[in-house]
């Protein structure tokens, strides 16, 4: 019985060690042709299930025909949604044009 409930605490803790932040890239148009960024938080709760406030990537290209999309959890969104038990579970979106 101790093994087992050492093995499935090994399992546990390297499970949560283990994870990554995900990220995805869209590319509008023919991509970013300069340096030029904007970054705005999304505000998700329920482990990202239900949406408070999203970012509008259209706007924050304020016009551009031209950009990269670029949306992830960061580290400190990370850390936020654990401290938060995922009840409030951040993501960063950047727009680079």
């Amino acid at each position: 019985m101790k093994r087992a409930f050492k093995i499935m605490s090994v399992v546990f803790i390297a499970s949560t060690m283990l994870t990554s932040c995900y990220s995805y890239t869209n590319v509008v148009g023919k991509g970013a042709q300069g340096n030029t960024q904007v970054t705005k938080w999304n505000h998700y709760v329920i482990s990202g299930l239900a949406p408070v406030k999203v970012s509008d990537s259209k706007a924050m290209a304020e016009g551009a025909t031209d950009y990269t999309v670029h949306t992830r959890q960061s580290f400190v969104n990370g850390l936020i949604a654990g401290l938060t038990g995922g009840l409030y579970t951040p993501t960063t979106t950047t727009v680079t044009k």
